[in-house]
C-alpha cells in the first residue's frame, strides 16, 4: 500500500519571529556572530526573505532592543518611588544577564522603538511624580543607569562566574608574584572573596540601596528648601 506523504506547509515567516530568533542567536554567541545570512539559515529562509520585515542589520538590532525593554517593564506608579526604581533595577540587572549582549547597546540607540520610549518616558515620570524637578531628575536618572549599565557590564566580563572554584582563580592569579607583593588584595580574597556563598552579584542591591538612600536625602532636603 502507498503511503500518501502530506506535505507540511511551511510557517509564515513574521517580524516577531525573526527577532526571536535573533534574540536567541544573540543570546547564545553574542551579536558579534549575529548576521543576515546566519539568521535566515536559523529560520529555513533565503536572506532576501528577512528584508520584508527588517530594513538591515542596524534595524534589525533596534528591534532586538526595543524586546528587552519590553522585558523589563515600566516603573510602577504610586508608593514609594525607591521601592519603584530599585524593582526596574533589579528588573534591568535581571534582563540583561539573560540578554548579555545588549548591555552596550541599550542607550545607543539613534531610532528607538515604542518600549524603549515607554520605558524613559515612564522612568522620567516616575522621577518628577516624586518630586524630582527636571534638573535633579536627569541626575537621579544618569547616576542609576550608570550604576545598573556598569555593574551589569562589569560582571558579564568577569574571570569567573558564581559556578567557578573562585579559589583556585585566585590562586592562579597570584601564584607568579612574591608571597607578599599584594597583602591587601590577599586579605580581601580570605577574608571575603573566598568565603562560602560568595557572589559578587549579591553586591548589586548594597550599591543600588546607598545610591537610591543618597538620592531620597537630596530630595527631601530640596523639597524643604522650597518651603522656606
Amino acid at each position: 500500500m502507498d503511503v500518501v506523504r502530506v506535505r507540511q506547509p511551511r510557517q509564515r515567516l513574521t517580524r516577531e519571529k525573526v527577532l526571536e530568533a535573533a534574540i536567541t542567536h544573540a543570546d547564545a554567541g553574542g551579536l558579534a556572530a549575529l548576521t543576515m545570512r546566519t539568521l535566515a539559515e536559523m529560520l529555513g529562509v533565503a536572506p532576501m526573505a528577512l528584508y520584508r520585515h527588517v530594513a538591515n542589520k542596524d534595524d534589525l538590532v533596534d528591534a532586538m532592543v526595543d524586546v528587552v525593554f519590553g522585558e523589563i517593564g515600566l516603573p510602577a506608579g504610586g508608593g514609594d518611588w525607591q521601592t519603584s526604581m530599585r524593582r526596574r533595577a533589579i528588573a534591568i540587572r535581571d534582563t540583561l544577564a539573560r540578554h548579555r549582549w545588549a548591555v552596550g547597546l541599550m542607550e545607543s540607540r539613534r531610532t528607538p522603538g515604542p518600549a524603549n520610549l515607554r520605558h524613559h518616558d515612564a522612568v522620567i515620570g516616575r522621577l518628577r511624580a516624586a518630586g524630582f524637578d527636571v534638573a535633579m531628575t536627569a541626575h537621579a536618572y544618569a547616576l542609576l543607569d550608570s550604576y545598573i549599565y556598569g555593574f551589569a557590564l562589569t560582571k558579564s566580563n568577569l574571570p569567573f562566574d558564581s559556578s567557578e572554584p573562585v579559589g583556585e582563580l585566585a590562586g592562579a592569579m597570584l601564584d607568579p608574584f612574591p608571597v607578599n607583593e599584594y597583602p591587601n588584595l590577599v586579605e580581601f580574597l580570605d577574608e571575603h572573596v573566598m568565603k562560602p556563598g560568595y557572589d559578587y552579584a549579591d553586591e548589586f542591591e548594597y550599591g543600588l540601596d546607598v545610591i537610591l538612600d543618597g538620592l531620597e536625602r537630596i530630595r527631601v532636603g530640596a523639597a524643604a528648601a522650597r518651603r522656606d
